[in-house]
């Protein structure tokens, strides 16, 4: 027999789990010690709504019987035959990995492709760029092992819920290493110091079932045989062949982009979004949203979602760090590029979040046609992190502002605090911004700082530029297919195709698309 149930308890009394089994078995009648009685938490939720903040669990009740366990995907795969169809992935991060471990269960051999290092080597260039503002284009925050997402806080929530099994991607989290709270938490999170390995241990599952991970290796070229892709040329002349193509090289791949267009293959402008970063101390956002001071140590870093219309325009909060750093994500030379993360304690003292706008392709200048117009957008993003770059002094450094100065348009003369290592100067980012992104992001504040009592306040610092919100490509593919309909084989995936937003949804369309290469390999008789 099982009972489903939803209680309520206090922060304190929600981490114990001796007194999680007895409210559930009380509210269900049932004696406290029946040894035949097993309670297990299917969601957790945070209410901060009341006075005091609350933790709602929807929990199940097992009576002489046990909870059905999931199969195991690793224990389900088989070794791969010598004549399984080899599939090219360009990129090691969410999408790409995720491709590649559908592909084994579906008998197909992966060969992943990353220009970047493995995620250990990677950390090195991590920290060339926070302490001597040297920029790897190929290895950095966005670039390597696990792509963008296994530096910035390792946020799990989506609300793609239509596009694949959610709760596939998290179970196949929690085999490599992963928590099991991230199957029932709200808002689940496994943090920038735990992902490493998880990621490390997705690479052996899929070296060790018969896929191939290569590293230090960026696709120059596609080898094509008229409309069909048939392989890529590396930069140290490496041919690599394969049966498809699943690209998936993530939003900040400007290189590839180009090569596409180069070799006739379609691509588009693509809306994206552009603002900056808002950094609080911890203990304000705390008081504000817990109206704690400090906060229950059984409550997390407490978070906001903001948004509003401005004429007609989104703004909105991106990427919430709670607890969390800023760091700097710039992929080339010459450009600031500022994102946030989080160690899974979220113990830090600050809190920042993205506070970014929609950049639509009608909001841009008027451009010529052609090679100019498709990537509009793209040269507009990086104009801005240029112009960021250009007003420092050639370092990591980046320009920043009160946010009380930024709304009413001064130089800042001090500036607080920050997470930021490579460190800040005042600047007058109410003239580096482009003048329409300004005014919106100026009167989102204002609203936000209505909104969200507190939020308005000159101890908060306003960094920029957050410009790799998503790619400001799309490369189109056809809706049931899933892939390009004019180039044979490839298969565009993920955040950099312009089809997810994060890691789980970048997760799922990878194994959406390797599910489609199944299908696409079979009618080909290949296998």
């Amino acid at each position: 027999m099982v009972h489903s149930l939803e209680i309520k308890l206090s922060p304190a009394d929600a981490a114990d789990d001796g007194i999680i089994r007895k409210v559930a078995l009380e509210a269900i009648g049932w004696p406290a010690t029946g040894e035949e009685a097993t309670v297990k938490v299917k969601r957790r939720s945070l209410d901060a709504r009341g006075s005091k903040p609350v933790f709602r669990l929807k929990v199940s009740v097992y009576i002489s019987e046990q909870e059905p366990t999931p199969p195991s995907f690793i224990q389900s795969l088989r070794p791969l035959p010598s004549s399984a169809p080899r599939v090219i992935i360009v990129g090691a991060g969410p999408a790409g990995y995720f491709a590649a471990l559908e592909l084994l269960e579906l008998g197909l051999k992966p060969i992943v492709v990353d220009r970047g290092k493995d995620v250990r080597s990677r950390r090195r260039d991590l920290r060339a760029i926070q302490q001597f503002g040297i920029v790897d284009p190929h290895s950095n925050y966005c670039f390597g092992e696990g792509g963008a997402g296994t530096y910035s806080d390792g946020k799990l929530y989506t609300r793609a819920h239509k596009r694949g099994s959610i709760e596939k991607v998290l179970q196949l989290l929690v085999a490599h290493g992963a928590k099991e709270e991230i199957l029932f938490d709200a808002h689940p999170h496994i943090g920038s110091n735990k992902l490493p390995g998880i990621v490390m241990a997705i690479r052996e599952t899929i070296i060790n079932n018969g896929g191939e991970v290569l590293f230090d290796a960026a696709v120059t070229d596609f080898i094509m045989d008229n409309r069909r892709i048939t392989g890529v040329v590396t930069a140290d002349g490496r041919e690599i062949e394969g049966h498809a193509l699943i690209l998936a090289t993530g939003h900040s791949a400007r290189d590839i982009y180009q090569l596409l267009h180069r070799k006739g293959i379609e691509i588009e402008a693509k809306s994206f979004a552009l603002g900056v970063r808002i950094e609080h101390p911890q203990a304000l956002i705390d008081e504000i949203q817990y109206k704690q001071n400090p906060r229950d140590k059984h409550l997390p870093a407490s978070s906001y979602k903001l948004s509003c219309q401005v004429g007609g325009k989104g703004v909105y909060s991106f990427c919430m760090c709670p607890g969390g750093l800023i760091v700097p994500a710039a992929t080339a030379p010459g450009e600031i590029v500022v994102n946030g993360m989080s160690m899974s304690r979220r113990d830090s003292a600050f809190a920042n979040s993205g506070i970014v706008t929609s950049i639509d392709v009608e909001d841009l200048p008027p451009l010529l046609s052609g090679e100019e117009q498709v990537f509009a957008a793209m040269n507009f993003q990086q104009s801005v992190e240029r112009k960021m770059f250009n007003a420092g002094d050639g370092s990591q450094k980046a320009p920043a502002q009160r946010l009380t100065d930024f709304v009413n348009g001064h130089i800042s003369s001090t500036l607080g605090r920050t997470s930021y290592i490579p460190g800040l100067f005042a600047a007058p980012l109410h003239q580096l911004l482009p003048p329409f992104v300004y005014k919106r992001l100026k009167e989102g504040v204002r609203d936000f700082g209505k909104k969200m009592k507190g939020y308005y306040t000159e101890e908060a610092m306003v960094v920029a530029v957050e410009s790799r919100t998503s790619a400001p490509v799309r490369i189109p593919r056809n809706p049931d297919t899933l892939m390009h309909d004019g180039c044979i084989g490839l298969f565009p995936a993920g955040e950099g195709a312009g089809y997810a937003g994060g890691i789980v949804s970048a997760a799922m369309d990878g194994q959406r698309v390797a599910a489609a290469v199944a299908s696409f390999c079979k009618k080909d008789a290949i296998y």
